[in-house]
């Protein structure tokens, strides 16, 4: 039986967002990776025009039954869900999650809450946001919320990595991932992986006018790597150094697209970029 990460996020037809990004970047790291949608558009909506819809939550439901009825929910490691496109799909997924770990004990739950950004602020409806808080974070055993989603779901400004760290620790996961945060230092950008004990940190250049997609493919990136070493730090050292080459190929490209298939080696080939210890607790 393949052993393998469920993905259930949006698709599209062109570009690397959502499943798009995660498909790829898992199974270079040697994960087998099986994907349902929750949107299906022609691009990102960012581009201006598309076309496309939400994924209808019954056939969402209909294709996880598929799967548990051949038995290969035992065979999956890690549930990822991100985008929703429709508030109900966020039930069709807790009842996945609740049918794999019923299936496999040992599997995981990690839930990227998409809500938002700075500076355009929610780009979902508040009813999709309710979903994710009341259905989705409570069973999530990793999150990896941007610093737009973690204020909006903690209720607390993140203005810094210390801000940042107190939220993560109220959002409710064991082990929460926060990207896009404001660095020390203002023209760098910071990524810091927390837990209840301890707390760490890479930092980048911060840059203009990124890509989309950036978000999904540092989760799949931190998973994948996670999921084979259970390294927090290690883990986030590499995933962080993956992301920020493909980025500063993109840039260098003036790709409108992360260069995810032309860079795919970054992600197989990282430059380990060694995390800082910014809390601890005994």
């Amino acid at each position: 039986m393949l052993r393998g990460i469920l993905s259930i996020q949006s698709e599209v037809v062109y570009g690397h967002v959502g499943n798009g990004a995660a498909r790829l970047a898992l199974q270079r790291l040697s994960h087998e990776v099986f994907c349902i949608p929750t949107v299906l558009f022609s691009n990102h909506p960012g581009h201006g025009h598309h076309t496309g819809e939400a994924f209808p939550f019954g056939q969402m439901a209909a294709l996880v039954e598929g799967l548990e009825t051949n038995g290969y929910l035992r065979g999956i490691s890690a549930v990822i869900s991100g985008y929703l496109g429709d508030p109900a799909q966020a039930g069709v997924i807790a009842d996945t999650v609740g049918r794999v770990k019923t299936a496999n004990p040992n599997a995981v739950y990690c839930c990227d809450p998409v809500a938002g950004d700075w500076p355009n602020g929610s780009y979902v409806s508040d009813a999709v946001a309710g979903a994710i808080v009341s259905q989705l974070l409570p069973m999530a055993d990793i999150a990896t919320p941007n610093v737009y989603e973690l204020s909006r779901f903690t209720d607390h400004a993140v203005t810094d990595p210390e801000s940042a760290v107190a939220a993560a620790r109220e959002l409710g996961p064991e082990l929460v991932l926060v990207t896009s945060v404001p660095g020390r230092d203002p023209d760098q950008i910071a990524t810091i992986a927390v837990t209840p004990k301890a707390a760490w940190l890479t930092e980048t250049p911060r840059r203009e006018n990124v890509p989309h997609g950036l978000g999904d493919l540092m989760t799949a990136l931190f998973m994948g790597q996670w999921l084979r070493s259970r390294d927090i730090p290690g883990a986030l050292g590499l995933a962080a150094s993956s992301v920020d080459a493909i980025l500063r190929a993109s840039l260098r490209a003036s790709a409108h697209e992360i260069l995810i298939v032309q860079e795919q080696n970054r992600i197989v080939e990282p430059t380990y970029m060694r995390p800082m210890v910014i809390d601890g607790r005994a």
